[in-house]
Formats: structure tokens, sequence, C-alpha cells
């Protein structure tokens, strides 16, 4: 069952992945400008609702007396995939594994071994459980980052333009905020794209309503003071700007 989160639950999140250690309330308070109570309040909430499943140390397991990481790529079927991905847990050297809901491939588990013979140990034990082994290979290195839409926002930004990256292909998406008085505002998407306000090289791609986030569709509304993020992979220009900001 899911929850729906507001934009203080998301930025605590944000801090806690980004560095859960040494991350304590008031230091998240001050990032999020409320009160530390209502952090630990929210992060405890978030516990209970199984938001937040628990916190974890990233370990250099090459670095503890040269340890190696393998990653298996396996097969199940569906109907014992959850049941093999338990008991497969209780195989020493075991250390994660991840269920994928469908095709080849839906079991992957990562391993640590003190050596080649012990990875062939470790396979082993994973087959004898009636588990296939599609492909496996050593881990070099891993790269973690705290999830972007969660992280911190201009309250009141300065320029309706609040936030530009770059994409594959020098596509661009920036986020605006809708004026009062912008030609978009109070139609449709379809009705946009039909007045030609939007070229067909742009896609609204989100937008975020009074701590709601939408995926819009042809039917979806703009309407002023929504926080709509746009894709376009030809760049945005300023008549397109225009269309959200009325400038």
């Amino acid at each position: 069952m899911t929850r729906v989160i507001d934009d203080v639950d998301e930025q605590i999140l944000y801090y806690l992945t980004r560095e859960a250690r040494h991350t304590s309330a008031p230091d998240i308070a001050e990032k999020v400008d409320v009160s530390p109570p209502t952090v630990r309040n929210r992060i405890r909430r978030l516990e209970e609702d199984g938001i937040i499943n628990g916190y974890h140390a990233h370990i250099n397991y090459e670095r503890a007396d040269g340890r190696l990481t393998n990653l298996f790529i396996c097969s199940t079927s569906a109907t014992d995939r959850q049941e093999l991905a338990q008991r497969v847990l209780d195989v020493p050297g075991v250390i994660n594994v991840r269920e994928i809901m469908t095709g080849k491939g839906d079991l992957q588990v990562k391993v640590i071994g003190t050596d080649t013979d012990d990875l062939t140990r470790i396979a082993q034990d994973i087959t004898a459980l009636g588990i296939e082994i599609d492909d496996e290979g050593l881990v070099h290195r891993e790269y973690f980052r705290p999830y972007a839409q969660f992280g911190p926002r201009e309250k009141e930004p300065i320029s309706p333009v609040t936030g530009v990256a770059g994409l594959s292909g020098d596509a661009d998406v920036i986020e605006v905020i809708v004026k009062d008085g912008a030609p978009i505002a109070g139609k449709t998407l379809q009705q946009a794209n039909e007045e030609c306000l939007i070229p067909s090289s742009v896609l609204v791609v989100r937008i975020d309503r009074d701590h709601q986030a939408i995926t819009p569709t042809g039917e979806t509304i703009i309407e002023v003071n929504d926080f709509v993020t746009v894709h376009s992979r030809s760049g945005i220009t300023d008549d397109t700007l225009a269309v959200f900001t009325g400038g």
C-alpha cells in the first residue's frame, strides 16, 4: 500500500539517502526549514509506514582483505521466485537479492567471496536450490546518489525557470512556474498542441501542484502556479518559455 508524501518528506528522504550516518535531525531541519522535532516525527512516520526500511552501510569489501563482489543473474519460475529469493539469502556469502518482475534473469544475487574458489562454492549452493545461473560478473565499482526529484528546491525562485539540466543529444530540461496570464494557463496539453503553443519537439513530462506530482496526459489542464517540467531534444526557445510565463 502506497502513501502520499509531501515535499518535506521528500527532502528528508533525500538528505537521509545522501548520508544518513552524518545527518542529524537538526541538520535536516535547517536545510528543509522546519523544526528538529518535526523532522524526527516525520522520520518515525516514514519508518512506520514502511517507506524507510532501514539504514545500511556502504562497504568496500575489496579493501577488507581483498574480498570479491560478484553479481549472479539467475532465472526462476514466477511461482517460485519469492520463495527462492528468501531461501538464497541463507546461502553464506549472499548479501543482496533482487526480484525482477518478468523474463529471464528475474533474480539478481549479489555475493561476497574471499576468493574465486569461494565464489564457486556460492554458485554451487545457489544452483543446488534449483536456481539457474544465466550470467555472472565481478563488480568493480558501485556508485550511489540520492533521488534528485526529492532534493531541495527554491521556495521563491528569482527566475521563473528554476532548473536546467542537459540530457543526451543536447536535450534540455527546464522547470518553470506557470504565471497568471500565461497563454497555456487553463488549457489542456492537447489544446496547447492543437493551437501550436507547444512545438512537437517539446514535452511536458511532470507537473507539481499542491504537493502532488502529476504525470500529464493530453487531458491534463495546466493551471496557474503549476511547477512544470519541460523536456526538449531541440532546445527550448524564449517563445516556448513565454507560453508558460507570459513574459
